[in-house]
């Protein structure tokens, strides 16, 4: 079988390592997709769920806050500040996180607050949509 290895490390853990047969994840200019033998790629990548179809058939959901990836033709990197297995999601400390972003987003009182609020904001937007992306395939 052709497989590539995955690996998604936080900057607490590594998160996933194993072989895949195609990796899915949000680059900054749209959705990339990973084949074994894959040309030689470093891109930044956008908050969202990193898709691992594993070499077993199974499945793997990983919600990054960005970070970057590195190809390799037989090895697949992924960095990321933040990083939580699609299982580990919690939708009510997501909610939680987001209705603060919001709350900072209308509270800013400088230019630097309110593009941290944005940021925020998206991030939780962003993990809220992994986790119902996960449920589904579930």
């Amino acid at each position: 079988m052709n497989t590539i290895h995955v690996d998604v490390v936080s900057a607490e853990e590594s998160i996933f390592a194993g072989e895949a047969r195609f990796v899915a994840l949000p680059g900054e200019m749209g959705e990339l997709g990973i084949y074994p033998r894959h040309t030689p790629l470093i891109t930044r990548i956008k908050p969202g769920s990193v898709r691992i179809e594993m070499a077993n058939g199974e499945e793997e959901f990983v919600f990054v806050a960005g970070g970057i990836l590195e190809v390799q033709p037989d090895c697949v990197t992924v960095l990321s500040d933040t990083a939580i297995r699609g299982r580990d999601l919690d939708e009510e400390k997501a909610n939680e996180a987001r209705r603060a972003a919001e709350e900072a987003l209308k509270n800013a009182k400088s230019e630097i607050d309110l593009a941290k609020a944005q940021a925020e904001l998206a991030i939780m937007a962003a993990q809220l949509a992994a986790l119902r992306k996960y449920r589904q395939k579930k």
